[in-house]
């Protein structure tokens, strides 16, 4: 046969070779990462629900998961949890769109100051509008939750100039938006505390300049307190739980969402050195698993799937070997639904979309 250039590709670029010949766990569409991570290797997490099961799984394997806020010694670990300490590595909470962790790095550094005051819950309890499920119960006074944030965006700043590599996992592009000076907010303004009213606030989906510009200038700005820090992306594979779009099902919103965040990633990628994608989208969306790494509402990830996920990331970012993951056989999994493997439990202000529906 005469040469072409397909002849001189490797198996990884065949859908033959590398997913349909091969059982579900065996499929690995990383091809080449940098080993970025070892045991002393300070790792920061932020983003998504998705995120935190890389934080969880961090922790867990003996790496420096690096958490600036992490407590008062007094508290018991139960109490730290609780209250959320170690979910993410500070108290922000799910960071969902690129314009929040852009917003939350110029707010951590005295570069925008938002005019939004604390948002007030049914109970009568306070919330922070940038991180309204922080604290369960609230606060108590409008007071003891600006000296919470203080000290918070005190401890963000001291993650982003400290920490050796930052794991971001992009979540969503439908955002909810202050009308008089653009702060954005992980949910809708009376959701979880505050008061929705058109006047102050609209509805916007980020397009895919927005991301990339809103990634690139908060990259800029972290190498340039943290010269040395490697940033790893990923794209969240949970859909969206609502879509604030009337005229769209959640279903196209959701591949709208997705497909922004992944082109955005791809750019940014490629436009920063010290940036790495990292394919948890494709490993645990991917036909290839047969929907097994998905609970029975389509939705929530089980640990099966961050097994597959974990495993690859342990394989090529760090310096660990790489767990043993179990082949998933077809049979195990309960058609009538009445026994799923176990669901990976995580902390989803999304979730609050649709509790009374």
């Amino acid at each position: 046969m005469k040469s072409n250039p397909y002849r001189l590709l490797n198996d990884h670029a065949f859908w033959k070779r590398s997913i349909a010949k091969l059982p579900a766990h065996e499929v690995d569409p990383v091809v080449d990462f940098p080993q970025l991570i070892n045991r002393d290797t300070k790792v920061a997490t932020a983003g998504s629900c998705f995120a935190q099961h890389i934080a969880r799984r961090l922790s867990k394997s003996g790496f420096n998961y690096y958490v600036p806020e992490n407590g008062h010694e007094i508290f018991d670990p139960e109490t730290l949890t609780t209250y959320n300490y170690g979910t993410f590595s500070a108290r922000y909470g799910n960071l969902y769109t690129a314009r929040q962790l852009f917003q939350l790095f110029q707010r951590a550094f005295g570069l925008f100051s938002p005019i939004e005051p604390a948002w007030r819950a049914s109970d009568g309890s306070y919330r922070d509008p940038f991180r309204p499920n922080i604290q369960p119960g609230g606060f108590e006074s409008e007071a003891s939750m600006l000296l919470d944030r203080a000290t918070h965006l005190q401890l963000v700043r001291k993650m982003f100039e400290t920490t050796d590599v930052f794991v971001f996992t992009m979540g969503l592009t439908e955002c909810w938006r202050s009308k008089v000076d653009g702060v954005v907010f992980p949910i809708c303004p009376g959701v979880e505390g505050g008061e929705y009213n058109s006047e102050d606030y609209e509805f916007y989906n980020q397009t895919v300049e927005d991301v990339v510009n809103d990634m690139s200038q908060f990259i800029s700005l972290l190498t340039g307190v943290n010269p040395k820090v490697k940033v790893i992306l990923t794209v969240s594979p949970v859909p969206l739980m609502a879509t604030a779009r009337n005229d769209a099902h959640v279903l196209s919103a959701t591949t709208y969402s997705k497909s922004v965040l992944r082109v955005s990633a791809e750019s940014v990628t490629n436009k920063f050195d010290n940036v790495f994608y990292f394919p948890s989208y494709e490993i645990i969306t991917g036909n290839f698993n047969r929907g097994q790494y998905y609970a029975e509402d389509l939705r929530s990830v089980l640990e099966v799937g961050v097994d597959h996920v974990m495993g690859l990331f342990f394989k090529y970012a760090t310096d660990a070997d790489s767990p043993q993951i179990e082949e998933q056989k077809a049979e195990s999994i309960d058609t009538s639904l009445k026994v799923r493997p176990s669901v990976a439990d995580v902390e989803c202000d999304e979730e609050l979309l649709d509790r009374d529906i």
